[in-house]
């Protein structure tokens, strides 16, 4: 009987794994692995699903996507007035406006004398608009350096309009290269 009683209690009290004591009828919790792969399965559809979403509503294509990138860099590089510097000219060149340039010149009186420049460029692709921005601290270094060497008298008549232009057309070329600027062209000269 003693038997019995052992076989009896055995199946009254089923023991869990190792020795435990089995988990509770109406409180089992899922296996950790299972969690896991409906966590990353709903991530790879919710991902899947946004993607197709994206280029089912919003795709027009590689082409598209890049012209709407360059509008937006063009939005963001807008001056204090807002406008861009960046203005399209006929047969596809640009037009970059440089920010005003002023100078301190010398003069062989020592009083003081002024050269305020508006300058903008004739570039032949967007390419080049590109190479000008990153560059732009380098171009403000070389037009202080180089203009205020300069005297008023270097600047009169349209021959020494067409040597400033001349000049600064090739110092230019040489920061952006291998980016090339077509023309130097003079929107505002006061010398003061």
């Amino acid at each position: 009987m003693a038997k019995d009683n052992d076989k009896a209690e055995e199946a009254e009290a089923p023991e869990g794994v190792d020795g435990e004591a089995p988990p509770e009828e109406g409180k089992k919790k899922p296996p950790l692995k299972l969690i896991l792969i409906a966590v990353v399965g709903a991530v790879v559809v919710l991902g899947g699903g946004g993607g197709a979403a994206m280029m089912l509503l919003g795709g027009k294509g590689g082409a598209h996507a890049h012209a709407k990138k360059k509008v937006a860099k063009a939005d963001a590089k807008k001056d204090k007035d807002g406008k861009s510097p960046i203005t399209e000219g006929p047969d596809g060149v640009l037009f970059y406006t440089m920010p005003d340039i002023l100078v301190n010149m010398q003069v062989a009186d020592g009083r003081p004398t002024f050269l305020k420049l508006k300058l903008a460029f004739e570039l032949p692709d967007q390419d080049a608009a590109d190479a000008i921005e990153p560059n732009a601290p380098r171009l403000n270094d070389m037009f202080q350096t180089f203009l205020r060497e300069l005297r008023p008298e270097d600047l009169n008549g349209s021959q020494g309009t067409y040597q400033l232009r001349m000049e600064i057309l090739r110092r230019v070329n040489l920061v952006i290269a291998p980016a090339k600027v077509n023309s130097v062209l003079i929107q505002e000269m006061l010398i003061q």
